[in-house]
């Protein structure tokens, strides 16, 4: 199933987008909210919600919000492939490079990133969001596809100059409305464990990186392998896997993104999320 989080009249709530329509299961399953039925174990259950019924919404008729809004925690992985470490002058890392956006950051298909007033250096970064599943704690490698609920696209958006201010990346990817985040997230069962999943950016409808999952320096099960040592693992986590090379800012000249652009992340087998940029007026 495809599920997503929206807001149409004033009021949340979440579904399945099936075509182009969206089946409301705020009010069918009983939970209020997509993370609710993640920390329920209730994914399983939803396509009986489906059967014989019609969807309550256009999908071009609600507002679309970050999959998860309000994850309990957001990590993200920096330089794990190796083109984006080459292009960057970095080494092999001998461990995944965690760092961590806030919830506040994020926002869903259809919602502007916002480029600051502090900054003109608003790059792009199309990546692979893994959202989790289940509760759990130093979980093996062989056991870590068992703990992923699904999969999303996902723009790192990063305001490099702020980046760069010292060794530590919070500032530079933590700027409001700089992570997109959808549309939606395709569950588990739609995507064989393991699966090489193709990544593809586009900026305005230009490719400007292609690569897959098989290409990361650290594996999706070891990511999480890694994450769950150092803390908790919790139902509706969001890990961002990662951007390969071709961002912006290593080119000639840079490529930073600007009010009016069109930025599009397209995983295979999930789907494409799109929005545009405008500029940072609060």
């Amino acid at each position: 199933m495809k599920l997503l989080s929206y807001r149409v009249a004033g009021t949340t709530s979440w579904g399945a987008a099936v075509g182009d329509g969206i089946f409301d299961l705020g009010c069918r399953s009983g939970f209020a909210t997509l993370r609710q039925a993640i920390e329920a174990d209730a994914l399983p259950m939803l396509a009986g919600l489906l059967q014989n019924e019609q969807p309550e919404h256009r999908l071009d008729s609600v507002e679309l919000l970050a999959v998860i809004p309000n994850p309990p925690k957001i990590f993200c992985v920096g330089t794990n492939y190796h083109d984006h470490r080459i292009e960057t002058g970095r080494e092999v890392p001998e461990k995944p490079v965690i760092f961590s956006r806030f919830a506040n950051s994020q926002v869903g298909q259809g919602q502007p990133l916002l480029r600051p007033r502090e900054s003109e250096q608003l790059d792009f970064e199309g990546e692979i969001a893994v959202i989790i599943g289940r509760r759990g704690r130093r979980i093996s490698e062989e056991l870590a596809w068992d703990y992923i609920a699904g999969y999303a696209p996902y723009c790192d958006a990063t305001i490099r100059d702020w980046q760069r201010h010292t060794h530590q990346w919070i500032p530079g990817k933590n700027f409001p409305a700089t992570g997109a985040f959808g549309p939606w997230m395709a569950t588990r069962d739609e995507i064989p464990d393991g699966a090489d999943l193709s990544l593809v950016t586009r900026l305005n409808g230009q490719e400007v990186q292609r690569s897959s999952s098989s290409l990361m320096i650290f594996s999706i099960p070891a990511i999480i392998a890694y994450c769950s040592t150092f803390t908790e693992l919790e139902p509706g986590d969001v890990i961002v896997t990662g951007t390969p090379g071709g961002v912006g800012g290593k080119r000639t000249p840079p490529l930073w993104m600007k009010p009016g652009d069109t930025i599009e992340v397209e995983v295979g087998q999930v789907g494409t999320l799109r929005t545009t940029v405008r500029d940072d007026i609060a």
